[in-house]
């Protein structure tokens, strides 16, 4: 349990550190961005099919396939219908809200929600892992949402101070998405303690959420402004990263 707290509080923190280098380097190019991000996109990927899906056909037994299908269009399902009701990074982080020093507040403050909002089934997907029994497979679930929400933090920040939000408000603001994670790394955990039966699907339904935040929201974002060739290797080198540690730790 107490590898468990840390490691939420681990994922939950890296969003601080993210909003830290936010602060400290306010005009970090987007090429920069879109490779950090790129990478986690690739370390993510890795995590889900190796720690999450895979993992969620071994234990479903006889209908494991099924099951596992399912549970990776229940989670992608899940992620689209709350971007219905609230839109998340590459819909509201456009030019108008980082270049206008008079963007709108509402709107700002919506983006910042809707990162808190898809915080949730990503600390779930940690919390699962390690519900599972798996330590280095969820060790390195963690490590990857961990890696994308350092960027994920750096983005926030200035939008935030370009609409007037005070830099305390902002960091809390900021820390606030991290906690969020936090919360959804026990809620994962406890749930597939409480209920081993729903492990499989559980797991499939973690990993679809991790698959549709990398197709939905990483790579279009990493591919915006003109960094795909780099953004491209990025994200092949933190797969293999990824790949080559679930080896040697398995």
């Amino acid at each position: 349990m107490d590898m468990v707290l840390l490691t939420a509080l681990g994922v939950g923190g890296a969003t601080v550190i993210g909003a830290i280098i936010g602060f400290l380097f306010k005009s970090l190019s987007h090429r920069f961005s879109d490779i950090v991000l790129s990478f986690a996109a690739g370390v993510m990927l890795s995590a889900a099919v190796l720690g999450l899906i895979l993992p969620s056909v071994e234990y479903g037994g006889k209908y494991g396939l099924i099951v596992t299908v399912i549970g990776i269009f229940a989670g992608a399902v899940c992620l689209n219908l709350i971007d219905k009701v609230v839109p998340h990074l590459h819909k509201l982080a456009g030019a108008d809200i980082e270049a206008h020093r008079n963007a709108n507040l509402n709107k700002v403050l919506l983006f910042v929600t809707a990162i808190a909002i898809h915080n949730l089934p990503e600390g779930i997907a940690a919390g699962v892992g390690f519900g599972a029994g798996d330590t280095a497979g969820a060790l390195i679930i963690a490590g990857g949402i961990a890696l994308q929400n350092i960027p994920e933090g750096m983005v926030i920040i200035g939008p935030m101070l370009a609409a007037g939000v005070k830099p305390s408000k902002t960091f809390l603001l900021a820390m606030l998405t991290g906690i969020v994670e936090v919360v959804g790394t026990l809620v994962g955990y406890f749930a597939v303690s409480i209920a081993s039966a729903i492990l499989p699907f559980a797991l499939a339904f973690a990993g679809g959420t991790m698959l549709y935040v990398i197709s939905d929201e990483m790579i279009p974002e990493t591919h915006a402004h003109g960094s795909e060739r780099g953004a491209t290797y990025a994200l092949l080198l933190g797969f293999s990263v990824m790949l080559v540690s679930d080896v040697l730790l398995g």
